[in-house]
C-alpha cells in the first residue's frame, strides 16, 4: 500500500482505465481522492481478486500447507501448485523465479525477519500519509508533500452502494 500510495502520488498509467476511454484520475489529487474516482466496477474487481487470494490462503493453497493457525510461518504465502496442474499457468507470489530453493535456512530466516519488519514499516508509512491528508499538520514531516483530503479513507466505498437500496 505504501509504494502504491507513493506510485500512484507521481504517476499515471497512459492507457484508458476503462473500455469506454476514460483516463486514469490525474496525479494532481490525493491518491485517495483517486480512489474515490475510480469507477465502482473497477473497485470490486480488485476487492474480488484480494478476496480470492484471501480464500486461496485461508485453504492452505489446496492442502499444500497447513492453516497459519494451525503452525504455518509467518509469512508463508502457500504455492499455487495445485491451480496452476489443474486450471492454468500462474506465478507463485513469493519467489516466483524459484531463486531461493538453494538458500540455507539463516538467510531464509533473515529475509523473512527482514520482509516482515519491511511490511510493518510500510503499515506505518500508509498510515503516516492518511493522517497526514485527512488531519492537517498531524505528521509535521509530511506537511510540505501531503494533499489535503476532506473524505474518509475508512470507507472505500463511500456514496457508490448501498446494502439496504
Amino acid at each position: 500500500a505504501f509504494v502504491g500510495y507513493i506510485v500512484q502520488s507521481n504517476f499515471v498509467f497512459p492507457w484508458a482505465q476503462t473500455l469506454a476511454g476514460a483516463a486514469h484520475p490525474s496525479p494532481d489529487l490525493s491518491p485517495e481522492a483517486q480512489w474515490d474516482a475510480v469507477p465502482v466496477g473497477a473497485k470490486w474487481q480488485i476487492f474480488a481478486v484480494i478476496s480470492m487470494l484471501e480464500l486461496w490462503d485461508e485453504c492452505g493453497g489446496g492442502g499444500a500447507l497447513p492453516h497459519y493457525m494451525d503452525g504455518r510461518k509467518p509469512g508463508q504465502y502457500p504455492p499455487f501448485t495445485l491451480f496452476r496442474d489443474n486450471v492454468h499457468f500462474v506465478l507463485d507470489l513469493y519467489d516466483p523465479a524459484g531463486l531461493g530453493k538453494n538458500m540455507s535456512a539463516e538467510t531464509k530466516e533473515r529475509r523473512l525477519t527482514a520482509e516482515l519488519n519491511n511490511g510493518r514499516l510500510a503499515m506505518l508509512g500508509i498510515f503516516g500519509f492518511l493522517c497526514a491528508d485527512t488531519i492537517p499538520g498531524s505528521v509535521p514531516a509530511l506537511s510540505g508533500i501531503a494533499i489535503p483530503y476532506d473524505g474518509d479513507c475508512m470507507v472505500p466505498f463511500q456514496g457508490q452502494f448501498s446494502y439496504f437500496s
